[in-house]
Order: structure tokens, then sequence, then C-alpha cells
């Protein structure tokens, strides 16, 4: 496996950089990746919501495994699981990808949605399934906003009834990252609540994917979740929940770098403030980010120092 095999893999791969393995070190051909994701039950496409190039390459990888001739259960955080009645009827081809989008009221709830019509239709014309995994939005904001405990007893019931808010590394590291929210900064109450929130997600993602496991599948199925990588990133969140209900479930993880490609509304630069979380506050997990990492080039810098000029002269002009 050499960066050379990585590069002339793909088009897509030249345009949008290469893979690393991240407990090998190395930078890994596509296709080998796309191997090893054959093996397993479920991959897990960790992304920035709302990076195109994160959807472009979910898209390739989805194709690519249709291709390998996989059968596809596609777990959506972009869908709620309350809206499985309406999620059903689409896999049945009862209703077409508008309907779908008008009955889950899906541009309201999740205002990008279209970003993921591609890679839901692909699944659905390959025969796939659809599944919605998250948590309804109303119940999550009500635990960020009083806490799980001020639930009334029909909204408790809509959220698994064991939430695991013990993963110190996990809490801590969600703390660190929702600092960037300049209205939480010094209310820990706000970011303890803010964090079984997240937690509510991961246990509901998980607990829909598992009952979506439970389906009637053949050793040519795999589940493909695709969700913020926030909510998979060291094997916490989704996959840690899944395992706990899950015993022998064999997983990949990928994370798709920002690489400072992502930009803020007006809106949200002005409820925002700059956090840095350092590579040591990083080392409190075990394990590295992901299995699979796609890089590309940070805007603005190219890794190379002067006395690499000549050769980096000759790999762009192909010698």
């Amino acid at each position: 496996m050499c960066l050379t095999g990585c590069q002339v893999a793909e088009k897509t791969t030249l345009r949008y950089g290469f893979w690393v393995d991240a407990y090998r070190a190395e930078p890994v051909a596509y296709q080998d990746m796309l191997d090893d994701l054959t093996q397993v039950d479920v991959v897990y496409l960790g992304e920035r919501h709302t990076l195109m190039r994160h959807h472009d390459i979910q898209h390739r990888i989805v194709s690519d495994l249709i291709g390998r001739e996989k059968s596809i259960i596609l777990g959506l955080e972009q869908l709620e699981a309350f809206q499985q009645p309406a999620i059903d009827r689409y896999n049945r081809g009862e209703i077409t990808f508008e309907q779908l989008a008008e009955e889950t009221d899906w541009l309201s709830r999740w205002n990008n949605y279209l970003d993921y019509r591609k890679i839901v239709e692909g699944v659905h014309d390959a025969g796939g399934t659809i599944v919605g995994l998250n948590a309804r939005q109303e119940i999550v904001r009500q635990v960020a906003r009083k806490g799980l405990e001020q639930l009334t007893d029909d909204e408790r019931s809509q959220l698994p009834q064991y939430i695991d808010t013990e993963d110190g590394p996990y809490r801590q590291h969600m703390k660190d990252t929702m600092m960037v929210m300049a209205h939480v900064k010094n209310a820990p109450a706000m970011l303890d609540r803010m964090f079984v929130a997240q937690v509510c997600r991961d246990e509901t993602m998980a607990d829909n994917l598992c009952r979506a496991l439970d389906m009637p599948m053949t050793q040519d199925t795999v589940a493909v979740v695709l969700c913020g990588s926030g909510h998979v990133r060291h094997g916490s969140g989704i996959p840690s929940c899944l395992k706990r209900r899950v015993s022998g479930i064999e997983d990949r993880i990928i994370v798709l770098s920002g690489s400072g490609d992502v930009t803020l509304s007006k809106r949200m630069k002005a409820m925002s403030r700059d956090v840095t979380i350092t590579h040591q506050q990083l080392k409190r997990f075990d394990t590295p980010a992901a299995d699979y990492l796609h890089v590309v080039n940070l805007k603005g810098h190219l890794d190379t120092y002067p006395e690499d000029k000549t050769q980096t002269e000759r790999t762009s002009n192909g010698r």
C-alpha cells in the first residue's frame, strides 16, 4: 500500500486528496480500503454536514459498495426515527423522493437535505433500505435546555431507556468542542445538559441501527451510517453505544477532513468564538480518530520544503 497507488487510483481521489489508514499510519489505496469495508457489518462515514466534498466522497463509497454487490442499509442522522413510516413507503416505492421530503418536512428539519439526494436515491434504486436514525429534534432540544429529568413521560419514552453518560474522555472532548458556542462560556450546567443531549442522539441512533441490523440480513449486507463525525470519532458515540447492544459487531469508522473548507454563516459567526483543542487534549483517547481518514492540503499550505522542489516538479510532470 503506497502513496503512488493511492494517487493514481481514481480521478476523485486525485481531486480531493488521499486516504490514510490511521492504524498503519500509512497512506492506503482507495480500492484496498474498499476491500476492507466489504468485510464488516457497519461503515460509519463521519462528515461535516455542509461540505459538498464530503457528500461526493460518501456517494462514491456507497456506489462502489453497491458495485461490489453489497446490499446497503443506509442509516441517516439526517432523518428522525419517528418519520420511519414515511421512509418505509419510500423504501417500498410508494412515494417519490420529493414526496418523502414533503411528508417528513425535511427542508425545515435538515435544510441541506438535497445534498444527500443522490446517495439516498442510489441506495433506493439498488434495492437497499433507508433508515431514519435520529431522535426527535424537539425532545433533544428539551434535554439541552432543561435536562433529561425534566422530560414528560411521553417525551422520555421516545428515547432509549438507558442513556450512558459515563464515557469520561468523550464527555470532556464534547464539552471542549461545545465551548465554541459563545453563550456556554462560564455555564457548566448548560454544557453538561448539552453533552447529555448529544448522548441522547447517540443512544437513539444506535438503538435504531440495532433494530435495522435485526432485520433479515445476508453476508452481503452492510450498514452505512451518514452522520456528523463528532458522533463517531475515536469509536465514541454511536459505535460505542451499538457495541453495547450487539456483541461481536465489526465496524469501520471513516472521518473526512475539514481542511479549512468549513465556512460559517453570519448568524453562526455571531454565536461562535474561537476555541483551541490541543493535541495533548486529544491524547485522552486510546484509539485514533478513525480507521481511515481522508486528507486534503490545508488552504494556502503545501507541505513541501525548498529542497523538495525538484522532486515535486518530477511528480507533477508524471516522471
